[in-house]
């Protein structure tokens, strides 16, 4: 349960941090989106550098579904366990928007009617899923003490060389659907970027990730 709990209260305490800095970034950036999308970057980072390290040695510190999909392709998670990481992190992500709502007096329930779509957005998740887990996937392999600052350093770097700031994440993408800020995502337009993280996912675990002889519960 310690690794259920860990997936849940990380990928909520991830969705705040990520809410969170935007509403603080827009509110402090007198309409300046660039300083905006660095406040949020920065804090998004730094949160998630801090969740991996500390949450890390618990469940794996995946508070992502494809993350997830690719470690059970490698043996790492059985099925049973895969499916309740996914149940953690969508309910988490979700947790994390309303709590942060909350925390700034707006209305819990909300609807972004920010659009995010098109080809070269969709292209754009594309790759930031494929960068995100090639660099877990090499750091896990080649650096595992430093995957943490590795992640947190790409996500930082995404959300400015993207033209859809990196979500690379289909929990991310569902829970900004339900925040109508700085952050947030057209419900209409989620389709778009979870297709292409799962594209990008069944890439990486059907090409690049073989699965090891034993499971490992993280």
């Amino acid at each position: 349960m310690k690794s259920y709990a860990a997936e849940f209260f990380g990928t909520a305490l991830l969705l705040t941090i990520v809410a969170g800095s935007g509403i603080m970034g827009e509110t402090l950036s007198n309409g300046n989106a660039a300083v905006a999308l660095l406040g949020n970057s920065i804090a998004t980072g730094a949160g998630l550098y801090v969740l991996i390290v500390l949450l890390g040695p618990i469940s794996g510190a995946h508070f992502n579904p494809v993350v997830s999909l690719m470690f059970w392709k490698l043996g790492h998670l059985n099925l049973n366990k895969l499916l309740a990481y996914w149940a953690c992190q969508f309910s988490g992500a979700i947790a994390g928007i309303w709590v942060t709502h909350l925390m700034f007096g707006l209305a819990i329930l909300q609807e972004s009617i920010k659009v995010r779509t098109g080809v070269g957005i969709w292209v754009s998740e594309l790759i930031s899923t494929l960068v995100l887990l090639s660099v877990i996937r090499i750091g896990d392999q080649a650096a595992k003490d430093k995957v943490p600052m590795l992640v947190a350093l790409t996500v930082t770097a995404g959300y400015w060389f993207t033209s859809s700031t990196f979500f690379a994440n289909p929990a991310v993408a569902v829970a900004r659907s339900l925040t109508n800020t700085f952050v947030g995502i057209a419900p209409a337009d989620v389709l778009g970027f979870v297709s292409a993280e799962l594209i990008a996912a069944l890439v990486m675990v059907m090409l690049f990730c073989k699965a090891s002889k034993s499971i490992h519960q993280r």
